[in-house]
Order: structure tokens, then C-alpha cells, then sequence
């Protein structure tokens, strides 16, 4: 219906068949995204996901893996070894409470530095802010990190309709304000919004 002008990420169960997994790529779908946040799911055995990445990787697909920060050591031999590209939500959702250099994030930028396949998208800071709106001045300093380190593996997104916020319903346009502080150079700004997108998704 997009006429390719769209791109989708899925969520889907270890039973779906071959031709519906055509379908989606033909509808514009180009990923699977795995949750791992204990709070929001009980996640499943590495297997489980394993064979749902073993039918994707054909197509090319993207593995889009949503986490805590606290948890990445448990999970980095699964995430070091996915054959695909590999996007993580919310940089991995960093408590930004603590410093940039800091042990918790220097782990997740460890994780990109060791594995050319691992993305990050630099979004959410209304779900990681403990300042809060309007700046969300707190997290600037992580994404903006990763932008920096990283110009080619970067994505960025409003997370709109934002579900499951509790705290405040963000404006998106303060979200989009939030670009040039962490992109704070046209070139920085064209890779994340422009350049990075279409390399991943056509």
C-alpha cells in the first residue's frame, strides 16, 4: 500500500511459516524485534529465538533486541553471536544516572566496538530522563556518545505512540529538537536521519 515507501519491523512467534515471512518482506517488513525486559515479558530460551533468526537471516532481516542495560552481561554471548545485523533499542537503556564512562555504558559501547553488526538506535530519552521534558538534558550526553563513536551505526525515532509511558505523554517536537544536541554537525545529522535508514532498511 506504501507503494515501498515504508519499512516495518515484526514481532513474531517461532510457528510462523515460510510464506507468511514472504508476505511481510513483500509488505515492506525488514526485521524481528525481541524483547527482553523481565518486566514487560518472560523472555524465552536462546533457542527459541535462535530459530526465528535462522529463517529471517535469508531475507536479509535485521534482529531488533530491546533490553535493560543491568542485563547485558547475561545476554552478551547471545547478542555477539547473531549472525545479522543487529539493532538495539533505546542504546540499551542506560542509567543515566551514572556516568558516560562509566562500567554499565562503556559495556554497551563495548559491545558495538567488538561487533561491526550492532546498531544502536539513539531514541526513548523520555523513557530513560530522570530530569525530564522539556530537554531531557540528562541523556544527551550518552546518545550523543554513540552519534559520535559510532556515525555510521546509528538510528534515531520518536518511539511514537509511546505505549506504556507513565511518567509524562512526551511532545514529539521536543523530541525532535533533541536531534541537533546530540547531532550537532549537518554530516552527524544527514547519517543519522538520512543516510544510516536507507543503508538499513533499502
Amino acid at each position: 500500500a506504501a507503494g515501498g515507501r515504508a519499512r516495518g519491523i515484526a514481532t513474531v512467534r517461532d510457528t510462523v511459516g515460510d510464506d507468511e515471512l514472504q508476505d511481510l518482506h513483500a509488505a515492506g517488513v525488514r526485521g524481528v524485534r525481541f524483547n527482553f525486559v523481565r518486566r514487560l515479558v518472560d523472555p524465552k530460551p536462546d533457542a527459541y529465538y535462535r530459530s526465528i533468526i535462522e529463517r529471517i537471516a535469508p531475507l536479509g532481516w535485521q534482529v531488533v533486541v530491546y533490553f535493560e542495560a543491568a542485563d547485558l552481561a547475561e545476554r552478551w554471548d547471545f547478542f555477539a553471536s547473531l549472525p545479522t545485523t543487529v539493532v538495539v533499542d533505546h542504546m540499551g537503556r542506560p542509567d543515566v544516572t551514572q556516568p558516560v564512562d562509566g562500567p554499565e555504558f562503556q559495556r554497551f559501547v563495548r559491545l558495538m566496538a567488538e561487533h561491526g553488526n550492532v546498531w544502536s538506535k539513539v531514541s526513548c530519552p523520555e523513557r530513560l530522563s530522570r530530569t525530564g521534558p522539556d530537554g531531557y538534558d540528562d541523556v544527551v550526553p550518552f546518545a550523543r556518545h554513540l552519534v559520535e563513536r559510532f556515525p555510521d551505526r546509528v538510528l534515531w525515532g520518536t518511539d511514537w505512540p509511546h505505549p506504556n509511558m507513565k511518567s509524562h505523554m512526551p511532545d514529539d517536537g521536543k523530541l525532535v529538537d533533541f536531534i541537533p544536541r546530540i547531532a550537532v554537525t549537518a554530516e552527524l545529522q544527514r547519517k543519522l536521519l538520512v543516510d544510516n535508514p536507507m543503508r538499513l532498511y533499502w
